[in-house]
């Protein structure tokens, strides 16, 4: 119970890993936001309240308490709903889990201009909304003196942190959220509040297609690895107060595998003390790339 009356807002928890955060949180007494627009699985159709009120309903027969929100967090009414509807049900927000998205994969080349908007829209704009948002609520409650102890876990990708063939659009909103999550996590401590970020790697809706190519099933009796479940476990403990003191970090999570990413940091430099001429920079680059690690590879091309 390491979050025993914690209030928790999670998006997209309708399915996959949303839900499991949901249900996890709830296990360990929290009290859950199930925020979830009930669209299919690229972003379209019409909205349905019917899989957010499905995850409440388990985490009712749990035992728990929970509310459901179907407004969309990518717009800034739907952001303000989400955090309000926190604080009129349970009186407060504690922990932010950002998790909404949806895929529409193409190479670079046949990559519509609409189909960039709304990748971009739901995963980084779709993040930045809910944090504005509860982090004006934070800032508020600290100024009246009222103590924070608040977390929020954003969701990046493999994608965001190495590159996916396929999927520009959603690897640069997921690299987006990894520099948002820095920013946020360097603006917001002050009022008591920690950012972190996962990339997790899991089988959900959005991803079976690439599993079922990819990836065997487990064997029967075995461990899954690619359980949404078990990303679950590190976002609630970092959604607990036994998290304070880990912020602006990224981790990595599949299967029983945690790792906490590196990220971009200064590698091996030269200073010229003076302005480089074009011919001089060959050597130097090269030498600069013999002394630093060479990048991991873009998914999809190995």
């Amino acid at each position: 119970m390491i979050c025993k009356d914690r209030v928790v807002a999670v998006t997209g928890a309708g399915r996959g890993l949303g839900r499991a955060h949901a249900l996890e949180f709830a296990r360990q007494g929290a009290r859950v936001v199930v925020n979830d627009l009930g669209v299919a699985r690229d972003g379209t159709g019409r909205a349905s309240e019917g899989p957010a009120h499905d995850v409440v309903r388990e985490i009712e027969a749990l035992g728990g308490r929970a509310v459901a929100c179907a407004d969309d967090i990518a717009t800034g009414a739907g952001a303000a709903a989400l955090v309000s509807t926190a604080t009129e049900a349970f009186g407060r927000l504690d922990v932010l889990v950002n998790n909404a998205g949806f895929l529409r994969d193409h190479m670079l080349v046949n990559l519509s201009e609409d189909e960039w908007d709304a990748v971009v829209r739901v995963h980084l704009k779709g993040h930045f909304l809910p944090l504005r948002h509860a982090g004006l609520h934070w800032r508020a409650e600290s100024k009246a003196g009222r103590p924070v102890d608040a977390r929020v876990i954003n969701t990046s990708s493999g994608a965001g942190l190495l590159g996916s063939v396929g999927q520009g659009n959603y690897a640069a909103a997921k690299a987006g959220i990894v520099g948002l999550t820095l920013v946020a996590a360097a603006e917001l401590g002050r009022y008591g509040v920690t950012v972190n970020a996962i990339a997790p790697a899991a089988r959900t809706r959005m991803t079976e297609e690439v599993f079922a190519r990819t990836m065997a099933a487990p064997a029967e009796g075995g461990f899954d690895a690619m359980a949404p479940g078990n990303v679950s476990p590190l976002v609630v403990w970092l959604g607990s107060a036994g998290s304070r003191d880990v912020t602006g970090r990224i981790f990595e999570a599949e299967g029983g595998r945690i790792c906490v990413m590196d990220a971009f940091r200064h590698g091996p430099s030269a200073d010229k003390g003076a302005r480089w001429d074009p011919s001089e920079l060959g050597e130097v680059v090269t030498g600069l790339l013999a002394e630093s690690a060479p990048p991991e590879l873009v998914y999809g091309a190995g």
